[in-house]
């Protein structure tokens, strides 16, 4: 390992100070200790990770990917040594939440309100998790609860409560040819240009399986950001199509002049579940969950995402 920990404070401190002499000082060394440190470091990894501009330091390419790591894992640090404070007064009364594929949580302060109501002390965290994979993330107990669609090799080593199902349409311009079909089937794919969402890259591993049906060959697929608006913008501009949720896709079909067709004569559509580790649940974790299924399971659901 050619970097450890103290690295990683040097060029944090270093890129937010702007010079080693007030690096230093927030880290309680003489300036010519972290400037031999930082000549190490940089001798170690074979290239400069500051460049001077002025009197500044400021970190080039290489510094920039370098703080990205030292970010996550100083930030995991201090989350770790505040969660292990609050575990030792007794005072463990958070619930970390991941939502697969959210664009948007306008579903979510509902349920944070009436969660707060019967835990008023509790924290909920929203939290970000590693290639939008949840179930992982539940097992290596860096999530509580999550809500997820897709499969997962994990899912049997999770507790899953069904929630709801979303039936998944093609979207397209008004005029396209699909637009006046009664439903699609996998052959209509072998010319498609689809448009979709980048959690669908097929050179992840293990990749997520695409919103299509399994005989389904797409003739050629662009992977866009997690933003409803930017696919949606692409398709009225004749880009190709999109599949989409029919919820998420019907509020822009009339100010954007799209189409939605189903896919299969038997709607195409996915299951969302609850998941939590198996298990006694914390009071907090337990009431979280209560309130996520009273509000979703019904199926009133603003938007989720991909």
């Amino acid at each position: 390992m050619d970097v450890d920990l103290r690295d990683l404070e040097l060029l944090d401190a270093t890129a937010e100070a702007g010079s080693l002499t007030a690096a230093a000082e927030r880290l309680y060394v003489s300036q010519p200790a972290l400037s031999q440190r930082l000549t190490r470091l940089e001798d170690r990894l074979g290239m400069r990770l500051f460049d001077r501009q002025g009197r500044r330091l400021v970190p080039n390419a290489a510094g920039r990917r370098m703080l990205v790591a030292a970010h996550q894992i100083l930030g995991e640090l201090r989350s770790a040594t505040r969660d292990l404070k609050d575990m030792r007064d007794g005072r463990d009364r958070r619930v970390r939440f991941t939502a697969e594929c959210s664009t948007t949580f306008q579903w979510l302060p509902p349920i944070i309100r009436a969660f707060r109501e019967r835990h008023p002390g509790a924290e909920v965290r929203i939290e970000s998790v590693p290639d939008d994979a949840p179930v992982p993330a539940l097992l290596a107990d860096q999530v509580d609860v999550a809500l997820v669609t897709k499969p997962d090799r994990q899912m049997d080593r999770v507790s899953l409560t069904r929630l709801f199902e979303d039936e998944m349409v093609a979207v397209v311009p008004a005029q396209h040819p699909w637009a006046s079909r009664a439903h699609i089937t996998a052959r209509d794919f072998a010319d498609a240009h689809l448009v979709l969402y980048d959690v669908y890259d097929q050179t992840r591993i293990p990749s997520n399986p695409l919103p299509i049906p399994r005989e389904a060959r797409p003739a050629r697929i662009t992977l866009m950001p997690v933003i409803t608006d930017l696919v949606i913008e692409m398709v009225a501009g004749g880009q190709g199509a999109t599949i989409l949720p029919n919820w998420a896709a019907a509020p822009y079909t009339a100010s954007h002049d799209l189409a939605l067709v189903p896919i299969g004569a038997r709607p195409m559509a996915r299951t969302w579940y609850c998941a939590t580790r198996p298990g006694p649940r914390p009071p907090q974790i337990a009431t979280f969950v209560d309130e996520l299924i009273g509000q979703l399971g019904l199926g009133r659901v603003l938007e989720l995402g991909c």
